[in-house]
C-alpha cells in the first residue's frame, strides 16, 4: 500500500522537474550547444528519461541498505 502512495507523491514532483528543467535549458543550452529552448512536453520527455534511467540504481542503492 505504501508504495502506491509513494507514485502518487511522485507525480507533482515529475511536473515541477519538467518546468524546471524547461526554464533552466535556456542557460544550461549554449554551454552545451545544444538548441536555445525547448517545449514544456519535450522537457517532460527529458524529464522521464532520466527518472527511468535513475529509478533502477536507487532501488537497487535501497535493496542492499
Amino acid at each position: 500500500m505504501f508504495g502506491y502512495f509513494s507514485v502518487l507523491a511522485a507525480v507533482p514532483g515529475f511536473f515541477l522537474s519538467s518546468l524546471i528543467l524547461m526554464a533552466l535549458w535556456g542557460v544550461v543550452a549554449p554551454k552545451i550547444g545544444v538548441v536555445d529552448t525547448i517545449s514544456y512536453p519535450t522537457a517532460m520527455l527529458v524529464t522521464i528519461t532520466l527518472w527511468l534511467a535513475v529509478a533502477p540504481l536507487a532501488a537497487v542503492r535501497r535493496k542492499h541498505k
